[in-house]
C-alpha cells in the first residue's frame, strides 16, 4: 500500500532572507520553494527537516497530512497579538499544544487517527484554507482554539477505560462567541480536526453572537493617530524595505482587539463539564436522528400517495 505525505510551509509576515532560503533548499531537492512558500509531496521517504524548528525560525504557517490519517496545522504569530496565557486554557493532549519562542506564540493543531482506520486516498488540503486563522486569532477570535479543544474531547470520548469521574471533573475553557456561525477557515479547521458536529452544536448553546467585523474608518484613523510615532515610522520602514510586507492585517487585528477585547461569550453563567457537553451532544444527535427518520417517513408517504393518485382519478371517472 503506497504512502502519501504532504508538507507545506508559508512565510506570511516577511519573506525568507537569502541565507534562510539556502538552508531550506538544502532540505529537499524536489520541493517547490520560494521566498514565502515551500511545498513537497512524498510517496516514499520522509521530509528531512524539523517542522517545529522551521516554524520557530522562519515560517508562520505549516500544513501536514498523510493518507493514513495523520494531520497537523501549525501557526505562528507575535505574542503581542496573542499572548500564551490566552491560548493555554484551550490546550489539550493530542489536539492542541502551544509554546513561545523569540517573541512568537506557536500553535500546534493535530489529529491522529486510531489504529486500524482506513487509509484515505481522496482527501486533500491546502494551507491557503487556514492561513486567515492567524488574523482571526490576532483579532481576539478564539474560536479556532475552542474547536481544537472540542476535537480533543471528541477523541477522548472514544477512548476505552476512561473513569466517568474524569469527564465530570474536566471543565471546558472559556466559550468564544459565534460558535453557531463559524467563518470559512474555521469550518475547514473543524473538518480538518474531525470535530463532532453534534458536539459543536451542543457547545454553541452557550455561545453568544459573534461581534461585527465591520471597521469604522474614523475610529480606526483615531486609533492609528494615537500610536507612538516611533512605531509608525518602524512600520513604514519595514514596509518600504519589504521586511514586513503586510502590516495591514496585523494593524486591523490590533485595532479590533483593542476595541472589543477577547471575543469570549458572557452568556455562559458557568463552565460546563466534559460530561455535560457529551450528554448534550448525545441529545442533539438523538434529535437529529429522529428528525431524519421523520423526514424519511414523510417522503415515503408522499411517494406512496403519488403512486396511488392516478388510480384514485381512474375510479372517479
Amino acid at each position: 500500500m503506497s504512502e502519501y505525505q504532504y508538507y507545506e510551509f508559508q512565510a506570511v509576515d516577511r519573506p525568507l532572507t537569502k541565507d534562510e532560503l539556502e538552508r531550506v533548499r538544502a532540505l529537499s531537492s524536489r520541493a517547490r520553494i520560494s521566498a514565502t512558500h515551500f511545498v513537497n509531496e512524498y510517496d516514499y521517504g520522509d521530509f528531512r527537516g524539523d517542522e517545529r524548528k522551521l516554524m520557530e525560525q522562519v515560517y508562520d504557517a505549516h500544513l501536514y497530512f498523510a493518507n493514513w490519517g495523520s494531520r497537523r496545522l501549525m501557526l505562528r504569530l507575535p505574542t503581542t497579538l496573542l499572548p500564551a496565557r490566552s491560548a493555554e486554557p484551550y490546550c489539550v493532549e493530542n489536539a492542541l499544544t502551544c509554546w513561545t519562542r523569540k517573541g512568537h506564540l506557536l500553535l500546534d493543531f493535530s489529529y491522529e487517527t486510531g489504529d486500524g482506520g482506513e487509509w484515505d486516498f481522496e482527501t486533500s488540503f491546502t494551507l491557503a484554507s487556514f492561513t486567515t486563522l492567524r488574523t482571526e486569532l490576532a483579532a481576539g477570535d478564539l474560536r479556532p482554539l475552542y474547536l481544537a479543544w472540542l476535537s480533543g474531547l471528541t477523541r477522548w470520548e472514544l477512548e476505552e477505560d476512561v473513569d466517568e469521574d474524569a469527564y465530570a471533573s474536566a471543565l471546558e475553557p472559556p466559550v468564544p462567541t459565534g460558535l453557531a456561525h463559524l467563518t470559512g477557515p474555521q469550518k475547514s479547521l473543524a473538518d480538518f480536526l474531525h470535530v463532532d458536529p453534534h458536539l459543536l452544536t451542543a457547545a454553541a448553546h452557550a455561545s453568544g453572537a459573534a461581534p461585527s467585523q465591520a471597521i469604522d474608518r474614523d475610529e480606526l484613523a483615531a486609533w492609528i493617530r494615537a500610536l507612538p510615532q516611533h512605531e509608525k515610522d518602524a512600520l513604514l520602514l519595514d514596509a518600504a524595505l519589504g521586511t514586513a510586507p503586510q502590516p495591514g492585517p496585523a494593524l486591523l487585528a490590533r485595532h479590533r482587539a483593542a476595541s472589543r477585547g477577547t471575543a469570549v461569550s458572557s452568556t455562559a453563567a458557568r463552565r460546563r463539564s466534559a460530561a455535560e457537553l457529551l450528554d448534550a451532544a448525545h441529545g442533539v444527535r438523538t434529535e437529529h436522528t429522529r428528525r431524519q427518520k421523520q423526514a424519511g417517513a414523510q417522503a415515503r408517504r408522499a411517494e406512496q400517495r403519488a403512486r396511488e393518485s392516478p388510480h384514485v382519478a381512474d375510479r372517479s371517472i
